[in-house]
């Protein structure tokens, strides 16, 4: 078959036994052939694990989510779900796995690494979808008759000083903005409170950079200098005014102190304020978040709030494809905390409630 010496000569080119070059060309010439595209028969090369291990893809798929199919005890329900953790158990369970094989075997079972998704907004209310509906179509009938709308939050708070901000920007290679290792909030910096005011109609914002506390006394203090900088000028027949909050935070549903802000608003602005809070756990869906807010953080990205000076240059600066305009100052004033209204002031407030809901819809009106 190889000729005097031929087997000799192949196995040491090949690095091979000259049993197995024996074994090799015997087999060439009493089988058939494994077909086109083939080096070995069908069935030909080691057995892959799963299949020499009928309960290890069980098993695998088990440690994975052992509060719904395994053992809620399992050690991997409170520590990292790693590849090296998991070959580590199944090692212990008596499966010979290593590291790459529960890589592969993780793949075939439709695993993938992903993080967390926002997308759970809490308990939904049974009206949820009736007051969406009752602040859309006040909005619409407010922009008909070309009245302002204002949709108002806080953002979050912000740490002043030499601190890293989420995010990339373009620098030189190898020339990283530096920032302090801690962040330690600056004894004589400390933190901002952004309160926001966004014109739905015209899409331009303000944004009263407080130093001290978010109350409601400072989100109806924002309110009046928008109205003083910005709205009056652009509504100067306006007589009334619709204000779209979250439920929560300082111009909360149930802050007493929100409404005794509101009533001297009105008096003072000589507006009708209509009052729309959107329903618990809905928040992401207040138009400033994602009209306002989003470009702000975009737009300080990666850019350390140095000083107060550069937070509302930042902010001024914001804007966005379709014209966004955002006008900004410091609002140093000093807001208590822990202020409380008495039953019996809440009781003088002549708050005209809606017949629905009149807990999320009400107004004050001039005067009252």
């Amino acid at each position: 078959m190889f000729g005097y010496g031929g087997v000799s000569f192949v196995a040491e080119a090949a690095g091979l036994s000259r049993t197995t070059v024996y074994r090799g060309g015997a087999e060439a010439e009493t089988k058939e052939p494994p077909g086109p595209g083939r080096i070995r028969k069908p069935g030909g090369g080691r057995k892959a694990q799963k299949q020499k291990d009928e309960t290890l893809l069980r098993d695998l798929d088990r440690l994975l989510d052992p509060v719904t199919r395994g053992d809620p005890m399992s050690p991997l329900r409170w520590t990292c779900k790693s590849t090296p953790k998991l070959a580590a158990e199944l090692q212990s369970k008596g499966h010979e796995v290593s590291q790459a094989t529960v890589w592969r075997l993780l793949d075939e079972l439709g695993y993938s690494m992903q993080s967390n998704r926002k997308s759970r907004e809490g308990g939904r209310h049974p009206d949820r979808n009736g007051q969406f509906e009752f602040i859309n179509a006040s909005v619409k009938d407010f922009l008909d008759r070309g009245l302002p709308v204002i949709s108002v939050d806080t953002k979050k708070k912000e740490l002043v000083g030499s601190f890293k901000n989420s995010g990339q920007e373009w620098e030189k290679k190898g020339s990283p903005q530096e920032v302090d290792v801690y962040d330690f909030p600056d004894k004589k910096l400390g933190k901002v409170n952004p309160y926001g005011v966004y014109d739905v109609g015209r899409n331009e914002g303000w944004v009263s950079v407080g130093l001290t506390h978010d109350t409601a006394e400072f989100a109806g203090e924002s309110i009046r200098r928008w109205w003083r900088r910005m709205g009056q000028g652009a509504y100067p027949r306006a007589k009334e005014l619709l204000i779209t909050a979250d439920g929560g935070g300082s111009n909360g549903v149930r802050v007493r102190l929100w409404k005794v802000v509101l009533s001297k608003l009105s008096d003072e602005l000589g507006l009708t304020l209509q009052m729309r809070h959107f329903p618990p756990g809905t928040s992401k869906w207040n138009k400033i978040e994602h009209r306002m807010f989003c470009h702000i953080t975009a737009n300080w990205r990666a850019r350390p709030l140095i000083d107060y000076v550069t937070v509302v240059n930042l902010i001024s600066h914001a804007g966005s494809e379709k014209g966004l305009s955002i006008q900004a100052e410091i609002d140093a004033s000093n807001y208590e905390t822990g202020k409380t209204v008495s039953d019996e002031e809440l009781a003088r407030l002549r708050i005209s409630r809606c017949s629905f809901h009149g807990e999320w819809n009400y107004s004050f009106t001039p005067g009252s």
